[in-house]
């Protein structure tokens, strides 16, 4: 049995983790909030420049390079993980899912780019080959780190090293609530019209082929940017959650322990109470 000198620094113990855990969620509540912010001005952005972009391709037909479907298996898996732990199991999904997609790849022929620590550290483990890695980005995430990353991306499609990019991240649905998305980056999948006459009457200056040639790598460069926010935005709203379930685990651990403490104590007083009164009868004797 513990003794209460043992019991009062096991409480003292969980009572120091249960602050860190609590300032740590309140950082990640900080950091969420200028993380969603910057994801919620993004994705009209990139929502309407998809919407543009399939307009344009499906009303002119133009033929571009980062249109076109090949036959071709090599695929680019792009992983999208944190650069730092304690956010429950934010990266253990996303390498999960990669693994499956990898696995259901038909012949094998695939190539891996991780962006994030944790990413890279468990596939440097599995002795997989990395084409390519970003580290501590997120601390600081610029529009330039997404330029970064698309840029080989698109260099590698263009010279046919690889038929196909595609990112697997965390989408952003709320700070509960995360959803794995396997998102195919190239060749792009415009959005076509709803209907035929969507945007009939329209004339583009210059010519559609040039705006398409501008305006391909520009989506291209937003849609790794609103991925970079959303996995951003995940992995806060995934700490800040796990933070909050270890800040109240810690709670409960502390009442069970005060619990026991008190129980312990009353014991040891009987115990001595028993022992004065059988010494006292004993000189009574």
């Amino acid at each position: 049995m513990a003794t209460l000198r043992e019991i009062k620094q096991r409480i003292s113990s969980v009572r120091s983790t249960g602050q860190i855990t609590r300032a740590m969620k309140m950082v990640a509540a900080a950091k969420l909030r200028k993380a969603q912010n910057q994801l919620i001005a993004a994705r009209p952005y990139a929502h309407e420049l998809n919407n543009v972009l399939g307009h344009i391709a499906a009303t002119h037909g133009e033929k571009h390079p980062f249109f076109s479907e090949r036959s071709g298996n090599k695929v680019c898996y792009v992983i999208v993980t944190s650069d730092r732990g304690l956010c429950g199991s934010f990266n253990a999904n996303v390498l999960r899912r990669a693994t499956t997609e990898r696995e259901q790849s038909s012949n094998g022929k695939n190539f891996l780019v991780t962006v994030g620590k944790k990413g890279y550290d468990q596939i440097k483990r599995q002795e997989l080959p990395v084409l390519s890695y970003y580290i501590d980005i997120f601390n600081r995430l610029k529009f330039k780190n997404a330029q970064d990353i698309a840029a080989p991306l698109i260099r590698g499609f263009l010279s046919k090293k690889f038929d196909k990019v595609q990112v697997i991240y965390q989408e952003f649905k709320s700070p509960v609530q995360q959803k794995i998305i396997v998102e195919q980056l190239l060749p792009i999948v415009p959005v076509l019209p709803e209907t035929e006459y969507a945007f009939s009457g329209f004339v583009y200056d210059p010519k559609s082929k040039a705006i398409l040639k501008r305006l391909a790598p520009m989506h291209l460069n937003f849609q790794m940017w609103r991925i970079l926010l959303e996995s951003s935005a995940s992995e806060h709203g995934a700490r800040m959650t796990a933070m909050e379930t270890a800040t109240d685990n810690a709670e409960e651990m502390i009442r069970t322990l005060v619990l026991y403490y008190n129980q312990a104590r009353q014991a040891a007083i009987t115990k001595e109470l028993n022992e004065i009164v059988s010494g006292a009868e004993a000189l009574r004797g």
